[in-house]
């Protein structure tokens, strides 16, 4: 609060004073400041008179006042501190005249800052009851001064605090009483001040009511706040704020708020509280419950599907009807949250269920399709492979190369050609070559072999994807989903528009799979086909299919580098789960005879829901790949 010297108490300079002085003022809280029901309270007026007869003393007129009501001196960001600094830095003051210097500042480093800065405007700090001035004994007793201050502040913190956990601990309420209660003070027989907690009977009532009504799991806490605001409850008025009514946040930290139970919370810690409970503890813990069957909506298609109409994800909701039974629904986030103008109306969750579970019946791979397209990737990888062949060449040339020098720096030394110490330095330099030559030349091999490992999985997953998804626990659906879709968009008519992730998108593509038809059976005859004149039809089609086999294979090139990395472990991971997971759920099968865990993962997953034989007796996993 600043005041000019129109306004100021004591008013401005006379003609005769020559110099001009600021006032300070500082109250650490409001309660201060508003003490025996004054606009100023007690402290702040005795201040003022403090700061005038001192300004007086020294001959000195105050033009100007800056209080600070209720602010800590533990920091310098205080709004009228900050207002004095950039005062004296545009008017021409003599006096920064404070009550003490603890008043300035209760931080030697704050202190030290607010110093100067009075000092660089030209102005000399007073303090109206210490002996503090420019002269070394006054600057030594300043710093005394503010050092004693600094500690009075800190140990006071460590006290409060020590004090506070020790209320805590003997049941006793920290701070303001939360709504329904009342913080009450009293004398005992020996007149000593007794404070304590009581029940508010006004708002007691409607607390109560609140828990048993929201327990019975009937009511959300939006409907439950404005049953609140009719029935009359509103927040105890302040001398500063009116009441009103109860906030949704309020409500929400209310019933979850132990304290309603009996039990006070300080630093985590939970102790057993003097105060009358409202509500009995199997009250509150069945709140806890209604609040958290009503904050987590999870569920195992959440982050797959979207709405088909703005392409929001679409968020889980659980919606009662008046017999009490609970229906969850899929809703669009965009039209929930008011962000698109979707019209999209809520489906229910076991709807896009048995959509889902209808979809993956369709995607599967007949054992001709499965087998052209291991055939076609096997050749695709190799061809890959062969086109770096110059690369792998070099490297191993260069490696063979190294080799070499050692095996010649060790029979140079064995001849005492060269010292013990030249012998190390060379060796430790062709290690460390040679060691960035082996890795890259795993790096060449290993990201094909990783990318045929992932596409082996994907092969395998679709080989029987829906009777293994039929078989998974909502955890292992999860992945399966992630692993097939990138995103799932359910259509107002409640169809699905899947997008597929690689590489099941190009290895569900009805085009590649013809492509791999073709090429199997062009595979099988091609020594035939060779040896045969062709016709100008049959060169034509050979060109369309040259061109179609090379279409394929660009993809394939693009599905290959979108299988390594970070988006391989993750499918090799997913894999390996879901066929664990679903090797958990169906029945023993006949053990293997290699004893080969891989084996037994293949059996089980062509095993589970196959219509074929009984004995299962497909090839291996492990012996089948490309």
């Amino acid at each position: 609060m600043y005041k000019n010297h129109d306004n100021a108490t004591g008013g401005g300079p006379s003609s005769a004073t020559a110099s001009l002085a600021v006032s300070y003022l500082r109250v650490s809280t409001k309660e201060q400041a508003e003490k025996g029901g004054m606009a100023e309270g007690f402290s702040i007026p005795a201040q003022r008179d403090a700061n005038l007869r001192k300004a007086e003393s020294i001959g000195a007129g105050v033009v100007a006042e800056f209080v600070d009501a209720g602010e800590s001196a533990r920091t310098a960001d205080r709004p009228d501190l900050m207002r004095m600094i950039q005062y004296v830095q545009t008017h021409k003051v003599s006096y920064c005249i404070v009550h003490k210097v603890d008043r300035l500042a209760r931080n030697r480093a704050d202190d030290v800052a607010i110093h100067l800065a009075l000092r660089d405007a030209g102005v000399m700090l007073v303090s109206a009851t210490e002996n503090i001035d420019e002269t070394p004994s006054g600057m030594l007793l300043h710093g005394i001064m503010a050092t004693i201050a600094e500690f009075y502040s800190r140990n006071l913190a460590t006290e409060v605090v020590k004090g506070m956990s020790q209320k805590a601990a003997s049941g006793g309420t920290i701070g303001k009483a939360p709504v329904g209660y009342l913080n009450a003070l009293s004398r005992d027989e020996l007149g000593r001040e007794v404070r304590s907690v009581v029940l508010d009977e006004q708002r007691a009532p409607h607390i109560r009511w609140a828990f048993q009504a929201y327990a019975s799991g009937d009511w959300s806490i939006s409907q439950l706040a404005d049953e609140l605001t009719d029935r009359g409850l509103s927040s105890p008025p302040t001398p500063r704020r009116p009441s009103k009514p109860l906030a949704l946040s309020t409500v929400h930290r209310m019933l979850t708020s132990p304290y309603y139970k009996g039990d006070v919370t300080y630093k985590g810690v939970v102790y057993p509280g003097k105060h009358e409970p409202l509500v009995a503890p199997e009250v509150w813990y069945q709140v806890q419950s209604v609040l958290d069957a009503h904050s987590v909506h999870d569920h195992y298609l959440k982050g797959t599907v979207y709405c088909g109409q703005c392409g929001s994800r679409m968020m889980v909701t659980h919606a009662k009807n008046r017999h009490g039974s609970i229906y969850p629904y899929f809703v669009c986030a965009g039209r929930h949250a008011k962000r698109t103008d979707c019209t999209r109306r809520a489906v229910l969750i076991e709807d896009v269920e048995r959509r889902i579970e209808d979809y993956y019946g369709h995607v599967g791979l007949t054992p001709t399709q499965r087998e052209s397209l291991a055939g076609m990737l096997s050749r695709e990888f190799d061809r890959l492979l062969a086109g770096e062949a110059d690369e792998l060449n070099v490297l191993t040339k260069q490696r063979d190369k190294l080799e070499s020098e050692q095996l010649k720096l060790m029979q140079a030394h064995y001849a005492d050609a060269i010292p013990l110490p030249v012998l190390k330095k060379e060796q430790s330099r062709i290690n460390a070559e040679l060691d960035h030559l082996n890795v890259r030349l795993e790096r060449h091999h290993g990201e094909y072999a990783d990318a045929k490992s992932v596409l082996t999985r994907c092969l395998d997953l679709l080989d029987n994807f829906a009777g293994l998804y039929a078989r998974c626990d909502d955890l292992t659906r999860r992945l399966c989903n992630q692993a097939l879709f990138t995103k799932v968009y359910v259509e107002d008519d409640q169809t699905l528009r899947p997008e597929h992730d690689q590489p099941f998108e190009l290895l569900l593509d009805p085009e590649v799979q013809a492509s791999a038809l073709t090429w199997a059976k062009t595979a099988k005859g091609g020594v035939q086909k060779c040896s045969e004149a062709q016709t100008p039809a049959d060169s034509s089609s050979a060109e369309g299919l040259s061109l179609v086999r090379m279409a394929t294979l660009t993809r394939l090139e693009l599905a290959t580098s979108a299988v390594t990395g970070r988006r391989a472990n993750q499918l090799r991971h997913r894999a390996i789960l879901i066929f664990w997971c679903v090797e958990d759920v169906i029945p023993r099968l006949r053990p293997n005879p290699k004893g080969h865990p891989h084996t037994a993962l293949g059996a089980a997953i062509r095993c589970a829901g196959s219509h074929q034989s009984e004995d299962c007796g497909s090839p291996d996993v492990a012996e089948t790949g490309f």
